[in-house]
């Protein structure tokens, strides 16, 4: 992750998403467990699993990228 510094690298890997969208998460599951989510609810559902499956990519590159800049010092 070139270009960002260490702080920035250390935001990135303890981010999270935001608590509406984690709130809007948690009830869609629930939802989706009692086989009860419209079509734009199943959308929106795995709209927030996309969104949850790149910032785990992301978070994974950061504290990849930290683990090598410790590593050098």
């Amino acid at each position: 992750m070139i270009g960002l510094n260490l702080d920035e690298l250390q935001a990135l890997a303890e981010s999270y998403l935001s608590p509406k969208a984690q709130i809007q998460l948690q009830e869609l599951l629930i939802k989706n467990s009692e086989h009860d989510l419209s079509h734009d609810e199943t959308k929106t559902l795995d709209r927030l699993l996309a969104q949850v499956d790149q910032l785990n990519i992301l978070k994974t590159r950061a504290r990849y990228t930290l683990n090598i800049f410790k590593n050098k010092q």
